[in-house]
């Protein structure tokens, strides 16, 4: 399910580039803190999947940084995402749950979209499929793998911070 979730969620233009990683059988995430993806912190927006997306990220709080995200279609909101980097222990764990426009959940009432921790850089986090990485001051790029039965591709949400 988390394949067909991401496939759709996804499906934009493609990266060359090799920017998402994912943990070897048995690796541990390694340790860190919100404070070295606090960078995240703000409201980003950019064109993908044939709409307007907009992500607004809380700085660390609680043990987490929660998140939402809506994509505009024709006027119209086509989905929305909650979620957050939760502080596990002494790593961390990206979790997200989709809503149809109306509000209504994709996934079943406890299950999560899951992307663990696999390496952080200065300006730069990378998750199991999900790569987050601060070009500047106000863009952000997020890479994400979309896993399709024996291939997979990558595609980019090139992000701007809104003012």
């Amino acid at each position: 399910m988390r394949t067909a979730i991401i496939l759709f969620l996804f499906h934009v233009g493609m990266v060359s580039a090799q920017e998402t990683l994912q943990l070897t059988e048995g690796q541990q995430s390694p340790n860190a803190t919100l404070e070295d993806v606090s960078w995240i912190s703000g409201h980003w927006q950019g064109e993908a999947l044939g709409g307007i997306a907009e992500e607004i990220w809380g700085p660390p709080l609680g043990d987490s940084m929660m998140f939402v995200f809506k994509l505009v279609k024709d006027n119209k909101v086509s989905f929305y995402e909650i979620g957050h980097i939760q502080q596990v222990e002494n790593t961390m764990i990206l979790q997200l749950k989709h809503f149809q426009g109306n509000l209504r959940g994709w996934e079943e009432k406890d299950e999560t979209v899951d992307f663990r921790l696999v390496k952080v850089e200065k300006n730069k986090v990378f998750f199991e499929g999900l790569t987050m990485e601060l070009v500047n001051e106000n863009e952000m790029n997020v890479s994400v793998l979309i896993e399709d039965g024996n291939s997979s591709e990558e595609v980019l949400f090139a992000y701007k911070r809104v003012p």
